[in-house]
């Protein structure tokens, strides 16, 4: 309809549209309930037809009365709830602009606290990565008033505070996580830091601090300082391999490095102190506890431990403060032993040339003599007072000058500069002086490296009357090596022959042209070649001319075709030349194969008899086994009671099958190694456990005789490789053979001890000793002595201690007499060569 056309331009404010929609929506409605209502009047009145006076009244009056009369009312109803609405919205106008004046007076009160000069925002928004920066800092503060500059914090910040900025912004932008801390600026201010996270913002805030706020950061920066460089010391000291550790005024350990907890085998710092693990030995922390009570000073020495199974030498530092004490200790274990190889390589270089024939004199950087032999004092005839009180070099010369023993010299002064230029010279110098007795000194200057000179004077007399003795002697070696029944050619490196011996001549059958100095190897090859079943020649000839790699000594049999067989050798000269020898060994050779034959028959006899002990000794087992177990159940009281005599018969049986079960597995031992096949099971040996448990299998014995047994073993080592049980089997027969020879109530001593990279152990007895004869056939098997014992076994005890120790690579030695008793050592070395091989 027309007339509600201007509703639709009602108020607009917030949500306006909405309010004109409603509006329209509600007339609308109201239009619709007028001509619903309208509709029935107007079927009844069509159906009354009221008259009107005289006239009667139409249909179509009374539905245009009814039209009408429906129209002013739904207009009537809509200016009223139009009316309403309007003083509603008029009302939500004026309360939201009242709002709107309370949100920009906020805004402008956080713009004026944002823009105050002592702080800067910085904000981010969303997910952009380009910042809003509000707010100023004071211009002493050292920031910069531009965004990107600001924004750089490593140009106007401290490295330290820079990093720690950048670090806690990333976290705060990507984690949430807040922040609140000083920063320092390049000229020394303190700011203090803030960061926060909302929904929508991440924003980083900086302060200008108060006087009392600057002092409190400038702690709190001092207390991050030190803190940073507490953690980067103890980082330092943790990654250092020597032993560190911080004690508490009542000495408790408060902090160690790793290698104070790697020392003390801890796991973590917390185990150790929980359990009171100590790194040093308690005499060495009490005299530092003494040390630091007394007098407060700092204590240094040089104190021994014990690290993982190692004795350990260690310079320890510790020092004492207020509020407790600091420690570490250096290990100088291999400076100790590099100092006393030194020490020991001085005096062993003093003692190599004090036994030399050639004199040596050391002069130091002053020219005085520091160090002489005894050849020196010998080829001058000097005294010792006079060598020993350190004269100078110039002085030495003046005295042998004096003494008749220097020739002389045209021009003494200008010959002694020359001679002692040799201290300014970095070059050795020689020199030949040749003495007013006839002998001839050739004289080496060497310079050293911190100045001083090393004089060798090297009496060549000898030598000279040697060239002539060494002229006569080639002489007489010529007619030598022509006597000779062995075959000689001496070949130079171009093939031709040097020298040769009739001998050689006539074993090859040898024309004279072929013997003759310039004869070439090729040609005697052609001829020698044709009298040999296997030729060696070519070999020869490799040698010779140098066409084989290694210049290599050779030696080989050759069977000439008459049955001849000769013996040759190849040796190479020092001066590149080659020797061949031939040796007729015909005789020899036969002799050999008739004896290797014999051999090989008694190798077989020898293997034949090891193989019946071996076989008869396990077919002995088994029934033995049987009998030693039925015996055992005949003494069981399940088995039925026995009589007096009837158990003293089984205890023999017993005891007789075990001797012999005894007897029989040292046999089988014996015979394993003879074959060959015993190997050893090579491991840890615990030498305290083995010695116990062989000391308990022969205590029984012992205590039936009244025989007491003292074990050393204080220098003993706590393991070392072997295989145990041999080893428990060797110290288990010494302790029965002691037992045997023993006098009642005397004393067996078995002592353990380390020596020269081996275990030795050694078992006393106060027996009547081993006669001569006795001890050239201890070791021979099933050769029993009583010799004043008390049992005669079957003679294997010591041979079997020998066959296991020296199948470990060890050695046995007996030191025995008579009224002195039997020692017997059994050296074992700290690895056998299987267990080496291994560790290889």
């Amino acid at each position: 309809m027309p007339g509600l056309d201007p509703l639709n331009s009602g108020s607009r404010g917030p949500c306006g549209r909405q309010r004109g929609a409603g509006v329209i929506r509600g007339t609308t409605w109201l239009w619709a309930l007028a001509t619903t209502a309208v509709t029935p009047v107007a079927a009844a009145a069509q159906s009354a037809a009221p008259m009107v006076g005289s006239q009667p009244v139409s249909t179509l009056d009374v539905l245009q009365f009814s039209i009408f009369a429906g129209v002013l009312g739904a207009a009537f109803v809509s200016a009223i709830w139009l009316i309403r609405q309007r003083a509603r919205i008029a009302a939500e106008n004026l309360e939201l602009r009242a709002r709107l004046a309370e949100v920009s007076s906020a805004l402008g009160r956080s713009e004026a606290l944002l823009n105050l000069k002592d702080q800067r925002t910085v904000v981010w928004s969303g997910g952009e990565e380009s910042p809003s920066i509000v707010g100023d800092l004071p211009v002493g503060s050292g920031a910069p008033e531009e965004r990107s500059a600001f924004l750089a914090f490593g140009r106007w910040m401290t490295p330290r505070s820079a990093s720690t900025m950048d670090r806690a912004v990333e976290a705060l932008r990507k984690t949430g996580e807040t922040f609140d801390f000083p920063v320092e600026t390049r000229s020394g201010t303190l700011l203090e830091a803030q960061g926060r996270k909302a929904a929508q913002y991440t924003a980083v805030r900086f302060i200008s601090l108060s006087a009392a706020q600057q002092e409190r950061a400038q702690l709190k920066v001092e207390q991050q300082d030190f803190q940073a460089e507490r953690d980067s010391l103890r980082g330092l000291l943790d990654t250092l391999d020597m032993p560190f550790w911080l004690r508490d005024r009542a000495g408790r350990l408060s902090w160690a490095n790793r290698a104070f907890v790697g020392a003390v085998d801890g796991s973590d710092i917390e185990t150790v102190r929980r359990e009171g693990m100590e790194f040093l030995p308690a005499a060495a922390r009490e005299e530092i506890a003494n040390r630091h009570r007394d007098s407060g000073d700092v204590f240094r020495q040089s104190v021994t431990a014990v690290v993982r199974g190692e004795r350990r030498v260690f310079n320890v530092t510790d020092f004492a403060g207020a509020s407790g004490s600091a420690g570490i200790a250096s290990d100088i274990s291999e400076m100790e032993t590099i100092r006393r190889e030194y020490e020991s390589t001085v005096r062993s270089h003093s003692d190599t040339l004090d036994q030399l024939t050639t004199a040596v004199a050391i002069f130091d950087e002053n020219q005085k003599l520091r160090f002489f032999n005894q050849s020196f004092q010998k080829l001058w005839n000097l005294d010792t007072i006079f060598l020993e009180s350190a004269p100078e070099n110039a002085l030495v010369l003046d005295r042998l000058r004096s003494d008749g023993t220097l020739a002389e010299q045209p021009e003494w002064r200008r010959w002694k500069e020359g001679l002692l230029s040799a201290y300014r010279s970095v070059k050795p110098q020689e020199h030949w002086w040749h003495l007013p007795d006839g002998r001839t000194i050739r004289v080496i200057a060497n310079p050293q490296p911190k100045g001083g000179v090393t004089w060798v004077f090297e009496n060549l007399t000898e030598k000279f009357d040697l060239e002539s003795r060494y002229n006569a002697a080639m002489r007489v070696q010529g007619e030598t090596l022509d006597n000779l029944a062995e075959g000689v050619a001496v070949f130079g490196s171009d093939g031709r022959l040097k020298l040769s011996n009739p001998a050689f001549q006539k074993l090859w059958n040898l024309p004279d042209l072929l013997v003759t100095p310039g004869a070439h190897i090729a040609d005697i090859r052609t001829v020698c070649e044709t009298l040999v079943r296997d030729n060696p020649w070519s070999s020869f000839v490799a040698s010779v001319t140098g066409f084989d790699d290694e210049r290599r000594n050779e030696h080989g049999q050759a069977e000439l075709i008459n049955g001849t067989v000769l013996s040759h050798a190849t040796i190479h000269l020092p001066n590149g030349q080659v020797m061949i020898t031939f040796v007729d060994m015909t005789d020899s050779v036969n002799v050999e194969r008739a004896l290797k034959e014999k051999n090989d028959a008694l190798q077989k006899a020898d293997k034949l008899k090891n193989d019946f002990v071996q076989h008869v000794s396990y077919e002995l087992r088994s029934p033995l086994t049987n009998i030693i177990g039925f015996t055992e159940l005949l003494g069981l009281p399940e088995t039925g009671p026995l009589t007096q005599r009837q158990s003293e018969y089984v205890e023999h049986i017993g005891s007789s099958s075990s001797v012999l079960l005894t007897v029989v597995n040292d046999i089988l031992d014996l015979a394993t190694v003879d074959a060959g096949i015993m190997e050893l099971e090579i491991g840890e040996v615990r030498v305290g456990e083995t010695v116990e448990t062989a000391a308990s299998l022969v205590a029984e014995r012992l205590r039936e005789h009244e025989i007491a047994l003292d074990i050393e073993m204080e220098d003993a080592a706590l393991i070392f490789h072997a295989d145990e049980n041999r080893v428990r089997q060797v110290l288990f027969n010494l302790l029965s053979n002691a037992a045997n020879y023993a006098p009642e109530g005397s004393t067996i001593r078995l002592s353990a001890r380390w020596q020269d990279d081996a275990v030795e152990f050694r078992v006393h007895d106060d027996g009547p000793g081993m006669a001569p004869d006795v001890l050239e056939t201890i070791f021979k098997r099933f050769e029993p002595r009583v010799n004043g014992g008390r049992r005669r076994g079957a003679g294997l005890g010591l041979s079997i201690v020998k066959s296991f120790v020296e199948l470990h690579g060890g050695s046995v030695h007996i030191d025995t007499g008579e009224g002195r008793g039997t020692t017997v050592t059994c050296r074992f070395p700290s690895a056998p060569k299987q267990a080496r091989a291994a560790a290889e």
